[in-house]
Formats: structure tokens, C-alpha cells, sequence
């Protein structure tokens, strides 16, 4: 019985693939490579296609005996969702939506679904727990709401789901050959990581009069290979037996931007320039994740620290400067 990835040339896909393959699973991807690529997948079976082919989605099913799914492939960048919402309807929802049509065909019944933190939009409070109001402030995060409650009424088919609400993924497979590839993201460690290596001049931090310890802004990030556990933890529950969840996924510990750019001089022993810039509209004050549900249904727990992310994530920008196949 095979595990399917979509999206699963991406970076956490590909990680997630990479530990369940190491776990003597058998998985295959499936993946546009749009945003993806080929070389994250390490000789783990790639079928190239979209979620949305119920032809191919339905062929891979049958071929590979396909058991369950854990479901990454979706656009991510909230400024494009913003400009494109079409697209990002079309493509994260209306695929999505099409996906589990097919594998209800095929009588795969279980799920493992790739959220986001984002749906809390500006939280009340941090630590956020699942109980917290869902504030979706773009398409993008909106886009994982729609599918949590649409995976949710899919309940009564048989259809049983866990979809996993990520705070911040960062850092890279302890070898060094696997990594988050800093052209197609703008999240703040590859940030970090093409200003230490001369990609950009100086790294912006947006905002330091923030009601926070430091005034930069706060948030929780998780190393990608204990992201990656998650999902495996989350397969586990589905298989024996476990009711649809909703649950956080994170450290359930802050960290200012200063305090990471703090970390990464001690860690690398260089210095990292930086300037203060203009807020941005939207960005809270403070997320991180309250843990405890996660940890008491599926087991999961942290187990790397931000020293950890760094170290990592810098081994992998080192041997790829160029990223996976530029």
C-alpha cells in the first residue's frame, strides 16, 4: 500500500517523502515541477501532473495501490494570491476539491492536508490554540480555510482527514542535498541566508516598535524535518483508526527577528547587515503555536531549535548556491 505526495517535489514535500522513504515506505510524488523539482525527490517515483487530471490522479491510484494521501500541492505566496486570486482559487481549491473526488473513486479514504497558521489571520492572543477565531486575511489563507471545511463535510463519505495548520517551516535536511530553494520563496531564513551569501545587500527588517520584548516582530518556526514527522504521525493516527483533527503544528515558542538574526551571526560567525524598513500592513505583532493538542492525539513534539534551523539551512546554501538545478 503506497503513500501519495502531491506536491511532493516541493520543499516540505519533498522532505516528507525523503523521511518516509528512509522509514521503509513506500510513497510516489505527484508534482506540476511548475514550482517544484525533480532533483528534491532523490529517486522517489515522480509522476509529473496536476491534482486537478482525475485520469492521471486516478491511473497513479490504481498503479501504485494508493492508500493514503498527504496533500501539499497549492500556490503559497500570499502577495500573488492577493493579484491572482483566480488562479489561486482554480488551482488550490477547485483542485483540491477535484483530487478527493477521484480518490473517493478509488476508495482512498484517508488524508493528510498541508494548512497554515495563516488562517488566524492577526490572532487575539499567541500562544494560538485550534480554538482560536479563523481571520483569513488573503486568498491564499482563505484558500486553506475553504479546504479544511470542505475535507470536514467530506466526513460522512468516509473520508477521514488531518489537516495540519503549519506555523513557520525553516531549515533543511540534515545531509545538506535538500533544502528550501531561496528563488521561489520569501520567507525570512533564506532571506537571511542570501544576505549572508551575497545574493542582496542587506536584510529588512519590517517593523521595530512592535509591543514585543525586542519590537520586531515574533514567530514560531519549526525545522522542516520535524514538519515532516508530523505528517508521518498523522498518517499513523488516520490508519488506526482516528477521527478527522485539525491541529497546530509548531514549537509553542516565539522568536523576534532580531533573535533569529542574533542566532545565525553566532551560529555561522558572520555578521549579517540588516536595517530597519516600514512595517508591512498585516503583519501581527506575535504567532506562535499552542502545541499541546498535537502532542497529546498524534505524539508529536519539536525536537530541533533554532540553532539547529541555521546550522542546516546554511550547510544546504553553501553546497547550493544555486539552488537544485540552475
Amino acid at each position: 500500500m503506497t503513500i501519495l505526495i502531491t506536491g511532493g517535489a516541493g520543499y516540505i514535500g519533498s522532505h516528507t517523502a525523503r523521511l518516509l522513504q528512509e522509514m521503509g515506505r513506500d510513497v510516489v510524488a505527484l508534482d506540476t515541477l511548475e514550482r517544484g523539482y525533480r532533483d528534491a525527490l532523490d529517486g522517489i517515483d515522480l509522476v509529473v501532473g496536476d491534482i486537478a487530471d482525475s485520469r492521471l490522479v486516478g491511473k497513479v491510484c490504481r498503479k501504485y495501490d494508493v492508500a493514503s494521501v498527504i496533500h501539499f500541492a497549492a500556490y503559497k505566496a500570499v502577495g500573488e494570491s492577493v493579484s491572482e486570486p483566480l488562479r489561486y482559487y482554480k488551482n488550490n481549491v477547485s483542485g483540491s476539491i477535484s483530487l478527493v473526488e477521484t480518490l473517493l473513486e478509488h476508495d482512498v479514504k484517508q488524508i493528510v492536508f498541508s494548512s497554515s497558521a495563516a488562517v488566524y489571520g492577526t490572532p487575539d492572543n499567541s500562544p494560538v490554540n485550534e480554538d482560536a477565531p479563523l481571520r483569513p486575511q488573503s486568498p491564499y489563507a482563505q484558500n486553506k480555510v475553504d479546504i479544511e471545511r470542505f475535507l470536514s463535510s467530506c466526513d460522512p463519505l468516509g473520508l477521514r482527514s488531518v489537516s495540519l495548520r503549519y506555523f513557520n517551516a525553516a531549515g533543511a535536511h540534515e545531509s545538506g542535498d535538500m533544502g528550501e530553494d531561496w528563488s521561489a520563496t520569501a520567507n525570512l531564513v533564506p532571506m537571511v541566508m542570501k544576505v549572508l551569501f551575497g545574493a542582496e545587500p542587506t536584510l529588512e527588517i519590517f517593523g521595530d516598535d512592535y509591543p514585543t520584548a525586542d519590537g520586531s516582530c515574533v514567530r514560531d518556526y519549526v525545522h522542516v524535518a520535524d514538519l515532516a514527522d508530523s505528517h508521518v504521525k498523522a498518517l499513523d493516527y488516520l490508519a488506526s483508526g482516528g477521527n478527522s483533527l485539525v491541529a497546530n503544528v509548531g514549537t509553542g515558542q516565539g522568536t523576534s527577528v532580531k533573535q533569529l538574526i542574533a542566532v545565525t551571526e553566532s551560529v555561522t560567525g558572520r555578521p549579517l547587515p540588516h536595517r530597519v524598513a516600514a512595517r508591512r500592513p498585516g503583519d501581527p505583532a506575535s504567532a506562535f503555536s499552542d502545541p499541546t493538542l498535537i502532542r497529546a492525539v498524534l505524539g508529536w513534539r519539536a525536537t530541533r531549535d533554532l540553532r539547529e534551523i541555521i546550522t542546516s539551512a546554511y550547510r544546504w546554501h553553501e553546497r547550493h548556491p544555486d539552488g537544485y538545478d540552475r
